[in-house]
C-alpha cells in the first residue's frame, strides 16, 4: 500500500496513491489524515487495503492524477522523530576526519537524537536558511513509521509494529554542530525541519527486498543534477530498523506515528558515493588533509529517490532547493519604513 498526504491544514488530508505512482484517490472516507490512519491502524487498514486494491485495478472512483508536487510528507507534523545513525562507518568517518577515536560502544549501542517535529518540509519544499556560512547540508536516508510500542519491546517482537517507510532529507547545518556538541548537550539549531518523501509505503511493497528489517535498494543522491552518490542501503547497515525501534522504546513506551530515522546512508565501499556532503568532505580531509567539496548555497538544489529492481521509483523523489530566508518581522519592518 502506497499513502500521501495532500496540503491542508496542519495534518494533510489522507490520499492512497497507485503502486506506479501515477494515480490517487481520497481517503478521507476511511481515514482524513494519516494520523488518524495510524492511531486506528487495526480498524482502517483493510478498508484502505481494499481501496488500494481497487486503484490497482482500475475499478476505483473519483481516481485523479498523483502530482507529488502537492504533497506534505506524509505525516506533516508527527508526535515524535527521532534520527538514529545506523551506518557506524559514517560515524568513524566523522571522527577519523578530526583526529577522535572511535569508542567501541558505537558498534553496539545506537547513537540517536530527537529531532524536531511539529512541521516537516514537503518534499518539494525549499530549504530556508539565513545564512550560507551555517553550512548547509543534506542527509539521504530511510525513516520507518510505527503503531504503538509498549516500553521493553525487544526487536524479534516489532515486525509487525513497523508500519510505513520513507525516504528522508535530514537537514543538517554542519558549522552549528560543533558549540552545541560542544555544550554535552545535543543537537538544536543545527538541525532545522527535515523532508520526507511524498509517499509512505508499507514494508510489503518492497517484496523481497525489505527482510532483516532493512532496505536492500540503492538510495539515489543527485546535487544540481549531478549524482552524488548511490550507496545500498542494505550494505554496511550496522543496526537494523528493529534494533533503531528497540532502543527507544527500552525506556518508554512509544506512540502510533513515530518516526524513527536511519541516519545517512553510507558504504564502505567509497565508489558507491555519499548521501551527504559531510562524508565527501570527511573523505578529502583524510586523503588531502582539507575538504575541497562546499556546503550547498543558496540555489542549489538535491534530489534523494530509491528506485526497483526495473528502474520504477518507489517513493517519488524529494527536491528541494536551498533559499535564502528572510524573517518575517524584518520584513514587516521593510515595508513599514518604505519610502511614499
Amino acid at each position: 500500500m502506497k499513502l500521501a498526504s495532500l496540503h491542508q491544514g496542519r495534518d494533510g488530508q489522507l490520499i492512497v496513491v497507485s503502486r506506479d505512482l501515477t494515480q490517487a484517490v481520497h481517503a478521507h472516507d476511511i481515514a482524513p489524515t494519516l494520523q488518524f490512519a495510524l492511531d486506528n491502524w487495526d480498524q482502517v487498514e483493510v478498508d484502505l487495503q481494499h481501496l488500494y486494491r481497487n486503484l490497482n485495478d482500475g475499478v476505483a472512483h473519483d481516481v485523479f492524477p498523483f502530482n507529488p508536487h502537492g504533497c506534505a510528507s506524509p505525516l506533516p507534523r508527527a508526535y515524535q522523530w527521532a534520527d538514529g545513525s545506523a551506518y557506524v562507518n559514517h560515524v568513524e568517518l566523522v571522527r577519523k576526519a578530526r583526529g577522535a577515536a572511535m569508542p567501541e560502544s558505537f558498534w553496539t549501542d545506537p547513537l540517536m537524537y530527537q529531532g524536531m517535529s511539529d512541521g516537516f518540509l514537503g518534499p518539494y519544499q525549499d530549504i530556508q536558511a539565513a545564512d550560507e556560512a551555517w553550512g548547509i547540508d543534506f542527509e539521504g536516508e530511510i525513516a520507518v513509521i510505527t503503531d504503538d510500542i509498549p516500553m521493553g519491546t525487544r526487536t524479534e517482537q516489532l515486525h509487525d509494529h513497523i508500519k510505513l517507510l520513507m525516504l528522508v532529507n535530514d537537514v543538517s547545518l554542519r558549522n552549528l554542530i560543533p558549540n552545541e556538541l560542544g555544550k554535552g548537550f545535543g543537537f538544536f539549531q543545527s538541525k532545522p525541519a527535515s523532508a520526507f518523501s511524498p509517499v509512505a509505503i508499507t514494508p510489503d511493497e518492497l517484496n523481497d527486498s525489505w527482510h532483516d528489517f532493512k532496505v536492500h535498494h540503492r538510495l539515489t543522491v543527485h546535487l544540481n543534477d549531478e549524482l552524488f552518490g548511490q550507496p545500498h542501503a542494505g550494505t554496511d547497515m550496522t543496526f537494523n530498523f528493529a534494533e533503531l525501534v528497540q532502543h527507544i522504546a527500552k525506556s518508554r513506551h512509544v506512540g502510533a506515528g513515530t518516526i524513527i530515522g536511519s541516519g545517512t546512508v553510507s558504504n564502505l565501499d567509497r565508489t558507491s558515493g555519499s548521501c551527504c556532503l559531510a562524508e565527501r568532505r570527511m573523505l578529502e580531509t583524510i586523503e588531502n588533509g582539507i575538504p575541497v567539496t562546499p556546503f550547498m548555497k543558496f540555489g542549489d538544489t538535491v534530489k534523494i529517490e530509491m528506485f526497483d529492481d526495473d528502474g520504477r521509483s518507489i517513493f517519488g523523489a524529494i527536491e528541494q532547493k536551498v533559499v535564502k530566508y528572510t524573517n518575517v518581522y524584518d520584513k514587516q519592518d521593510l515595508e513599514h519604513h518604505k519610502p511614499v
